[in-house]
């Protein structure tokens, strides 16, 4: 159904309403985070086992997304759904586990069914509820109140800024585990390998740049000439200059070779040092694409030569090899 044009006043005014609403229901639990934040953290930190998240209805969508974000920050978790965790599944919990509850009124059926055996099991128990006087939040080892003013919804019915609440909540404890747990860049790019993201932290310049024979390389008393065929050879837009023991001394580029065109040198008897481009841009074969990228970008550059700890050229790469790469 299209909104009529007389109703889209009231719909951006609800929209903007329910926006505040929400934003105030995360804010207000800033002012609330204690010492049973702690609490909860520090069962969490102690955990041998695994992080099990479960809830029903919206509660166990939220319980998902929190168990997935807990898994990809350096924390091990997995939902599981309280009314199949009463047929069955509960013979994944072990007494090393801690399990965490959601439910806003506290008072769910279903996993007030399971939570003796919960707790009878030995696993460790937080609830996040909006009720601190509820049944959930009484039997748990820790309670997490993420209790909201009033919902977003205008009957006050469907579960909207309490959920929203839920939700920052668990990513509060997600991030405080994280950074518990000293858990990186790199660790985060270990659980993400396939993603845009996972190729950005995991690829170093050792695995994309050219080495050996693919390097483009003249000694400094070479004629531009020899400079210019490197280039054409290479296919890689430049040439390092090196000294006799590989020693980089400077790179020209088909940009060098544009503006030796202008001043209309000798190719066949103009040694490529004098024209070279001195101290150039170079990079660890151990630093991150990445790094390459933003040196690249910052200075305006296509092309970078690779350099171990003594300054001796092992490597060149230029942004193409990024690009394929699918570092940019």
């Amino acid at each position: 159904m299209n909104t009529s044009l007389s109703a889209a006043p009231r719909a951006l005014e609800l929209a903007r309403e329910v926006l505040s609403i929400e934003a105030a229901a995360v804010q207000a639990l800033a002012q609330r985070i204690d010492e049973t934040f702690l609490h909860a953290l520090d069962i969490i930190l102690l955990c041998k086992g695994r992080v099990i998240v479960s809830g029903m209805g919206k509660s166990g969508h939220i319980a998902r997304k929190i168990a997935s974000t807990l898994s990809s920050t350096g924390t091990p978790a997995y939902f599981v759904h309280p009314a199949e965790a009463s047929h069955g599944d509960l013979g994944m919990i072990t007494a090393d586990d801690v399990f965490i509850a959601l439910s806003y009124s506290g008072e769910s059926d279903e996993l007030l069914a399971i939570v003796p055996v919960i707790k009878r099991q030995g696993a460790k128990l937080i609830s996040l509820t909006g009720n601190s006087r509820s049944s959930l939040a009484h039997a748990a080892d820790a309670h997490l109140n993420a209790a909201v003013d009033r919902e977003a919804c205008p009957m006050g019915l469907a579960p909207t800024a309490s959920t929203t609440a839920a939700l920052a909540l668990g990513d509060a404890l997600a991030v405080a585990l994280l950074d518990a747990k000293g858990f990186g860049a790199e660790d985060f790019a270990r659980s993400h390998p396939g993603g845009n993201l996972g190729r950005r932290l995991l690829t170093h310049v050792r695995d994309i740049m050219h080495c050996g024979k693919d390097i483009p390389s003249v000694h400094e008393h070479a004629p531009l000439s020899e400079a210019v065929l490197e280039i054409t050879r290479k296919r890689l837009g430049m040439t390092a200059i090196v000294n006799e023991t590989q020693g980089v001394l400077g790179i020209y580029t088909d940009g060098d070779l544009r503006r030796t065109l202008e001043r209309q040198l000798n190719f066949a008897t103009t040694p490529v040092n004098d024209v070279m481009t001195r101290n150039p841009r170079c990079i660890s074969p151990d630093a991150l694409a990445a790094e390459a990228v933003q040196i690249m970008e910052q200075h305006n550059i296509t092309q970078i030569l690779v350099v171990d700890a003594g300054n001796k050229l092992v490597g060149a790469l230029n942004m193409n090899d990024l690009l394929r790469a699918k570092v940019i």
